[in-house]
């Protein structure tokens, strides 16, 4: 069955669902400790068979595991984003399945105003649904025939008034002559790498696009000798095109968007760019440099796995949860 928020409803009418429903999704072969990994676990049923009574007297439907070999308890939430979350799980499993299934994102207004939380803890938890959305650490370099581009985002330093363009003087983020801007930009540099074959995506923020920098990025996520480069002709490619099995480049200048000779193409770091940007002005309309990252790895997943149904993609992510947690103070200090 096609899972929709309509569908979703209908099965977690209780807590005591949505954490079998969550059971289901993190554990498809069954509860496993996330301790030592046995599964020679029990469930801790309540006395009333439905829900006990935590130490500040209210009643939980939690589902709550030991395990026999460690003797640990542990439930679903154990070691994820949702870790010692006091938000109702049903309505964490309602956020996380919107934020899969929505192509332009979910701010922490919409949240705040659909399930009735307060704005501080809508907007921590989406952050640490994007926080389980990273790649890091669970996957390979990447290669093959990889597509490499840069896109700038932020507003236009020459709107901004004179109190807002004296800060970014001082933090000298962009060059100034006079009362002026002179050429270049305060907005945050982003590159992205799409693998053209399996159309999985990685953007990183970069302190300055220049060879030095885009150099260590391509060089953490690509197996640079195993792979073909498609890029734009940009000069600082140059050097990195020799490291590569081979490097073709577009020239834009020359409204040329495709070589038909190699087939070397960017339309899919633009394709990417012209979603990330319009989803940002229209439903985020603002962020912030420090939480750009988390921002690009939300669309990096739902791009990379456009090909799954929003179900599937849903699950894929609870799976992965673990070891996920992010505190509200990281969060605040950026």
């Amino acid at each position: 069955m096609r899972t929709t928020v309509t569908a979703l409803s209908d099965r977690l009418r209780t807590e005591a669902d949505a954490w079998e429903f969550l059971e289901e999704l993190r554990w498809p072969n069954g509860p496993k400790c996330p301790a030592c990994h046995g599964t020679d676990v029990y469930l801790i049923v309540p006395k009333n068979g439905v829900s006990r009574r935590t130490v500040s007297g209210s009643m939980s439907q939690r589902r709550t595991w030991t395990c026999r070999p460690c003797r640990r308890q542990f439930s679903a939430t154990t070691g994820t984003m949702m870790h010692g979350t006091r938000v109702p799980i049903r309505t964490w499993v309602l956020c996380i399945f919107e934020a899969c299934a929505s192509k332009n994102g979910v701010s922490a207004c919409e949240i705040e105003r659909k399930y009735g939380l307060c704005s501080r803890t809508a907007w921590f938890l989406m952050h640490r649904i994007r926080e389980a959305m990273k790649s890091d650490a669970l996957i390979d370099s990447m290669r093959g025939t990889i597509v490499a581009d840069e896109t700038y985002i932020g507003g236009d330093p020459k709107r901004m008034n004179k109190s807002a363009r004296g800060d970014l003087y001082k933090l000298r983020m962009t060059p100034w002559v006079g009362d002026k801007f002179d050429r270049g930009t305060a907005k945050t540099p982003v590159l992205s790498l799409i693998n053209a074959e399996t159309g999985e995506v990685r953007s990183r923020v970069v302190a300055k696009v220049d060879g030095t920098n885009l150099r260590k990025i391509i060089s953490e996520q690509v197996d640079m000798a195993g792979s073909t480069l498609w890029t734009d002709e940009g000069s600082w490619y140059g050097p990195l095109g020799r490291e590569f099995i081979s490097h073709a480049t577009v020239n834009h200048s020359a409204d040329e968007y495709k070589d038909w000779i190699t087939g070397a193409s960017t339309n899919k770091a633009e394709n990417f760019f012209s979603q990330l940007k319009r989803s940002i002005d229209g439903t985020y309309h603002h962020v912030s440099r420090e939480h750009l990252p988390r921002y690009l790895t939300e669309f990096d997943y739902r791009f990379s796995t456009h090909k799954l149904s929003d179900g599937e993609r849903m699950a894929r992510l609870i799976r992965r949860a673990e070891g996920r947690r992010l505190t509200y103070k990281r969060v605040k200090a950026g």
